[in-house]
């Protein structure tokens, strides 16, 4: 079954290129409807891609629009396309489309579509070559960039400006098989399911009084969120007080480490991977207080060490692809490295990413870390301290998934 494209077009004076990759993709089938910006159509004429038998829509609110159908009918083209499409594709995008979409506004057609979609957006820039190496316009690429947006960097030769320099559109040819990869990418990854556990465990003393740790859950939500922007099913299961994605991945919420252990026996049994970042606690209170403790008493807490949930995910499952978090405190390097294979070694896991929570940016509640990754039979890999979300990048790209 052919796939749908939806088509962006702003108004870069490579628009008219467009027509081009169009029959290219309805000659192979493919399913194409066409969004152009109040600019493009400065440039050409709407007309021109209808002719071609394709839908083609330009205004979020149409001659006679009546909000009154809206209501009655439940349907709003920027959801309907955006929930259509398998994938968006937006060339040229101009350095103002840049700007405004990296800066998440949405006062047009394109742009609310690509706020309301979960389909891969690929981005196709085109401009002046001044424009390009502007620093401006470069930062806004990485702002897409950071948040799963995949830019194709334009190629160099004669501009539209009698300049010569980076900014061309890509030949069509090109962008014919860069959406074909990022298609057949997409369908591939589909088929790929990870689990990611995040956050801290709380198990209780008393009815408000609980034995947790500092873990936010923001790794292992940088490590959610990349691989579901990269097209995995993903299931987040995260701790009620762990940080909540801004993406719409499926999650089951846990508070204790009972909870965890039961959803990961639940599931683990239809993934292929799982990221095992939360921070389970490594005691539980011997006696649970049915009543408030009273605070004008002293009492004794008795703590109990836990079942380790890690050492039972290949027990579960023994097939799946276990990578696990093993934190440490002002560890050398080496120190850090031999717990992390005594940890492979006891728990039948494939990766370990070890880390050190004395050293600087790098821990709980904050956006940085460092990592070490080790694995049987492999040279140890540093990543070095970088954001949690490049972090994950780094992670996946190194293991491949």
């Amino acid at each position: 079954m052919k796939k749908n494209i939806c088509l962006g077009i702003t108004g870069g004076i490579a628009a008219y290129k467009i027509l081009d990759l169009i029959k290219l993709l309805k000659k192979d089938k493919f399913n194409v409807k066409v969004i152009m910006t109040y600019s493009a159509q400065k440039i050409i004429p709407s007309s021109s891609f209808k002719k071609l038998g394709i839908e083609v829509y330009s205004e979020m609110f149409v001659s006679g629009f009546d909000y009154r159908q809206i209501l009655k009918n439940q349907k709003i083209d920027h959801i309907e396309i955006s929930r259509w499409a398998d994938i968006i594709i937006i060339a040229p995008a101009t350095a103002n489309f840049l700007a405004k979409i990296a800066n998440g506004l949405a006062d047009d057609l394109l742009s609310t579509t690509l706020l309301a979609t979960n389909a891969p957006i690929v981005i196709f820039p085109s401009m002046n070559s001044n424009m390009w190496h502007h620093p401006l316009v470069q930062k806004n690429l990485q702002k897409l960039i950071d948040i799963g947006y995949h830019v194709i960097d334009p190629d160099s030769g004669q501009l539209a400006c009698n300049a010569v320099g980076m900014g061309r559109l890509p030949n069509i040819k090109k962008i014919k098989s860069e959406i074909e990869i990022f298609l057949q990418k997409k369908s591939s990854l589909e088929k790929k399911r990870i689990i990611v556990t995040a956050g801290a465990t709380e198990e209780k003393i008393d009815p408000v009084r609980i034995i947790t740790n500092k873990s936010s859950g923001k790794m292992g939500l940088a490590l959610a969120e990349i691989c579901y922007l990269k097209g995995y099913k993903v299931l987040l299961l995260r701790a009620s007080s762990a940080v909540k994605s801004r993406h719409p991945i499926p999650e089951v919420i846990f508070e204790n480490s009972m909870q965890l252990s039961k959803l990961i026996k639940e599931s683990v049994q239809n993934y292929d991977i799982i990221f095992h970042t939360a921070a389970v606690s490594d005691f539980a209170p011997k006696k649970i207080y049915l009543q408030k403790m009273d605070s004008s008493k002293n009492y004794v807490l008795n703590l109990i060490p836990q079942n380790k949930i890690i050492r039972q995910i290949k027990k579960f499952n023994p097939n799946i692809y276990l990578v696990a978090f093993k934190a440490t405190y002002k560890s050398s390097k080496d120190e850090m490295i031999n717990k992390a294979n005594q940890l492979l070694a006891d728990t039948q896991a494939d990766a370990i990413l070890v880390n050190d929570l004395a050293k600087s940016g790098v821990g709980f509640r904050i956006d940085t870390n460092e990592v070490y990754l080790v694995r049987k039979n492999k040279p140890v890999k540093k990543i070095s301290l970088d954001s949690k979300l490049n972090i994950a990048r780094k992670i996946i790209a190194e293991l491949k998934i």
